[in-house]
């Protein structure tokens, strides 16, 4: 039977989305394994006190950076048109705003300074300002290859910066540079994606400065800028917060270990989020198949983040200890504590393209202001007992924030709570399962044995009963997750009408 015009932009539709999820998602799982090869040796030659005054200054530096103009260019991937005067005037404003923010991270390095009491973080945070500068000519390919759900060229420009990031990271940390390993590696890295994104998408324009008509552009990235500037209010509070308080080293140990913990939400989810707002706009006007479609993407998800946590916590310890070494044993409690909180936390990341697609910027503030206020009541709160205490913070408020977030967001996008459970229960409840194997073998089983025997051993024991208990415990979600690997059509399931 042949296939409609419909049916045919479907498909090719979908094998598009298809296609940007394997070159964005492969590409970046690629970029962070030459990332993670050379970070966890930095770690092993840095002490904690050099990731405790680095994570000082990326306070400062993700307060300022969110206003980098990023909103105001993704504007161009939701506009049903655009032309080449409006990518200029993106342009135009992008550099404005980023020459502004690097004359102002300078004005304002000797103050963070004297505000945690570390002289050293004035002459990080003035180095650092050169990444603002390389902004605005890696922004503009990015946003319009998104535009047409072109990621290889961006993918791969990702992939080469990954590798030139590890290199100037490594031959810093074994040249002696210490601390300023993690300023420099991270400059190289945005610099050289501005370079060849700029080569291999060939935009050499000039900037516009006639910012006539750019109304849309700045209303749709205001608001957005807005929900951006809570979400690093309640992101960076922590730090903020303990930096007067706890030393280096504790902040360091406290640092490393969020930062270990949030690998998959804050580098596998947001590269698919990239691809999700430009897809979920494109369905926008079919709500069944836009609520189908985020269901099957939150069941996906956390099919894998589920186990991944629920590993990280209960191999801890021979974790730590095999890849970091002795100095970073301290970290061990924060990494159990932050693995409670990070599948939450993953879920609720994955709402935001849904509703930004949708044309509602402004439910996204809406979430970005309660969680600012949450998250730093509980670090407030949690802080008083030490670092302990304030890691359980973000345990204590996560589920309040996805449950706003569901309860703002159900209506428009057609998933409720109950919604929202069912699809996420396969892997939470195979991840616990497998848990309770892992842990049961580690605390009854194991005889004493070096950290990465005993580690390996738990590893390979998590993932062949993960994979057994998802096989004959929720074939269903099995079989999605077999058709989406090897690429077999299946009958497209009734869509779950909004209640």
């Amino acid at each position: 039977m042949p296939q409609t015009q419909d049916t045919a932009d479907e498909t090719s539709f979908g094998s598009r989305v298809r296609s940007a999820v394997i070159w964005r998602s492969g590409t970046q799982i690629l970029g962070q394994i030459v990332s993670w090869g050379s970070t966890l040796i930095i770690l092993r030659i840095l002490d904690p006190s050099d990731y405790g005054l680095f994570a000082m200054t990326q306070v400062i530096l993700a307060f300022l950076a969110f206003m980098n103009g990023y909103f105001f260019a993704s504007s161009l991937i939701q506009a049903e048109s655009v032309g080449k005067h409006q990518i200029r005037q993106a342009f135009g404003i992008l550099l404005l705003i980023n020459v502004g923010l690097a004359l102002l991270q300078l004005v304002l390095a000797p103050y963070a300074a004297d505000y945690y009491n570390q002289p050293m973080v004035a002459e990080l945070l003035r180095w650092q300002s050169l990444i603002y500068l390389a902004t605005p000519f890696l922004v503009i390919p990015e946003v319009v290859l998104s535009r047409d759900l072109e990621f290889k060229r961006p993918a791969l420009v990702n992939l080469l910066s990954s590798f030139i990031g590890a290199g100037v990271g490594l031959a810093a940390a074994l040249s002696g540079w210490g601390v300023w390993t993690l300023v420099i590696a991270p400059i190289s890295v945005f610099w050289s994606r501005a370079i060849a994104l700029t080569i291999l998408t060939k935009m050499y324009i000039w900037p516009s400065f006639d910012f006539r008509g750019t109304g849309h552009m700045v209303k749709f990235g205001s608001t957005l800028l807005i929900a951006h500037g809570f979400w690093i209010i309640q992101s960076q509070a922590d730090i903020f917060i303990a930096g007067r308080v706890l030393s280096p080293h504790e902040l360091g140990l406290y640092a490393e270990a969020l930062f270990l913990a949030q690998v998959f939400a804050a580098r596998f989810v947001p590269p698919l989020n990239e691809v999700a707002f430009p897809a979920y706009s494109r369905l926008q006007d079919d709500p069944s198949a836009f609520a189908y479609s985020f269901q099957k993407a939150a069941r996906l998800v956390m099919l894998i983040a589920c186990p991944l946590y629920v590993g990280m916590a209960v191999t801890a310890g021979p974790l730590v200890e095999t890849v970091l070494g002795d100095k970073w044993l301290g970290m061990i409690p924060f990494i159990v504590i932050f693995a409670i909180a990070m599948p939450i936390m993953t879920l609720q990341i994955l709402f935001s393209p849904a509703i930004n697609a949708i044309g509602k910027p402004r439910i996204s503030a809406e979430i970005s202001a309660f969680g600012a206020v949450v998250m730093p009541i509980a670090f407030l709160i949690g802080v008083r007992f030490g670092a302990t205490g304030l890691a359980w913070g973000w345990v204590a408020a996560y589920p309040l924030l996805l449950a706003f977030t569901v309860l703002r967001t159900g209506k428009h996008i057609g998933v409720d709570a109950a919604t929202l459970w069912r699809s996420t229960w396969p892997g939470l409840s195979t991840a616990a399962a497998m848990g309770l194997i892992v842990w049961g073998l580690d605390r009854w089983i194991l005889p004493p044995m070096a950290p990465p025997a005993q580690l390996a051993i738990l590893v390979a024991t998590g993932g062949l009963s993960y994979v057994a208990l998802l096989y004959l415990g929720a074939r269903e979600t099995w079989d999605e997750l077999v058709r989406l690997v090897v690429k077999r059509k299946a009958p497209v399931p009734e869509p779950v009408p909004a209640e």
